[in-house]
């Protein structure tokens, strides 16, 4: 039984509208077995069998796109259309269970599609195959051109409903695309799709671009591009979906990393000025400039937590480069780093849990993690040149890039264990790249 309500989503750059109707779940006996619980230090992947779409040719896409995204998760595994046994599932009657426990399978998605006007409606079931119940579903009405999107949004329902944490998948990543010779690297910014798709080019090219950042609240980049000449980079706000472009910044001296408060009104970045370099703060709605530190050392790097009250930032100040943490009025800073090596790009997780960071030993670069107090530290991976986290909107998952002995520089995901870690997709080399917040529905 489906029960259905509309909600409106609105956006500009595709200039549609999409009616997402969540229909309630039927309640799930106290012994279901579709969850994972990751708490537990070690669990296996959920094999789950996902069934093309039916009604609509563009069905079995939509279906590919939710295959991957759980599957690229590593929490799930999608089990191959090859061995299912029944064939022509009926997307409004339950499923052959026993068919569907004969291969392996936990859970089962089904869907079928239909016109409603110009527009497409997708409705998808997720099944509970161990207790034979269904376990939710879904309905939206978008239009055709949307068919990817419904995709993640559909993996982004089902990873939360076994995992009981939000999903990541309708997002977006922003990063720097590389092409050319070193001597004469061109960098523009580019963003797509987080699973590679939709990449599109938001600078062109004539300038250096470099450390887009997304806001919190909004699908707007901040990021710095390098003038003609000898003159600093200018640090410019752009919507990501209009393309209007707005100077945040023309400094006199070098600005360094920008990067949004949680509530998206300020940006906090280093500038060099007579000799310093410290980090300042910038009001969006005044453009004032407030300055927060004030060392000798360097201080770049600046990252809020997520309730706005603390920054973290890198400083050498103690005569290696270290983490410290502060009060985001400025005052209080404390060194939280006192392993090995130097530290760098930290970032903080969306759920305040965790700051990610670079580390840098030797010739050995890592990409790790440590509490906001400086405990529990730990490398997820290491490499010839890894750098730059960025976190998923629901702090899971890491992006990275990575530079090759080569000199090749492509993205890296790895999840928060450190077990499941693969390469995202790019037409050109890639690097520093910033996960988005989930695309507002």
């Amino acid at each position: 039984m489906m029960m259905r309500f509309d909600m409106m989503h609105l956006r500009r750059h595709l200039r549609t509208m999409l009616c997402a109707a969540a229909l309630a779940a039927l309640a799930m006996p106290a012994h279901a077995q579709l969850t994972i619980d990751m708490t537990k230090p070690s669990f296996e992947p959920v094999p789950i069998a996902i069934v093309d779409f039916s009604g609509e040719a563009v069905g079995a896409q939509i279906a590919e796109v939710i295959r991957n995204d759980l599957q690229n998760c590593g929490l799930f595994r999608s089990i191959s259309p090859s061995s299912f046994i029944e064939r022509n599932v009926n997307a409004n009657a339950a499923p052959r269970f026993p068919d569907w426990r004969s291969i392996g399978a936990q859970g089962l998605v089904v869907g079928q599609m239909s016109r409603i006007g110009g527009n497409i409606k997708v409705d998808f079931r997720l099944w509970d195959v161990v207790v034979g119940q269904q376990a939710t579903g879904l309905s939206f009405t978008s239009q055709p051109n949307n068919w990817r999107r419904l995709g993640h949004i559909i993996a982004d329902a089902i990873y939360k409903r076994v995992t009981g944490e939000e999903g990541y998948f309708d997002t977006r990543i922003a990063y720097v695309a590389e092409t050319g010779p070193v001597t004469t690297r061109v960098k523009r910014i580019a963003i797509m799709d987080q699973d590679g798709a939709n990449n599109r080019y938001i600078t062109d090219g004539r300038t250096l671009a470099v450390t887009p950042r997304f806001s919190p609240t909004l699908q707007e980049i901040v990021y710095m591009a390098y003038s003609e000449g000898n003159s600093p980079p200018k640090v410019y706000l752009q919507n990501v979906d209009s393309g209007r472009r707005e100077l945040l910044g023309n400094f006199p001296g070098m600005s360094f990393a920008p990067r949004f408060s949680p509530d998206g009104t300020k940006v906090a970045m280093s500038l060099s000025r007579d000799g310093n370099t410290d980090l300042y703060e910038m009001d969006l709605r005044g453009q004032t400039l407030r300055r927060l530190t004030n060392t000798p050392g360097i201080d770049t790097s600046p990252s809020y937590s997520p309730d706005g009250t603390q920054i973290v930032f890198n400083s050498d100040r103690g005569g290696t480069q270290q983490l410290y943490v502060m009060g985001a009025n400025g005052g209080g800073e404390r060194r939280i780093s006192f392993g090995d090596g130097r530290y760098a790009t930290p970032v903080w997780s969306p759920r305040g849990d965790f700051i990610a960071f670079t580390k840098i030993m030797g010739g050995t670069f890592g990409i790790g993690v440590m509490r906001p107090d400086g405990s529990g530290e730990r490398l997820l991976t290491s490499g010839f040149l890894v750098e730059g986290p960025t976190w998923a909107p629901n702090g899971r998952v890491l992006a990275y890039f990575q530079q090759q002995r080569g000199g090749s520089v492509n993205l890296q995901q790895i999840d928060i264990t450190g077990r499941f870690q693969r390469q995202i997709p790019t037409p050109t080399d890639a690097s520093d790249p910033a996960w988005s917040p989930l695309i507002p529905q």
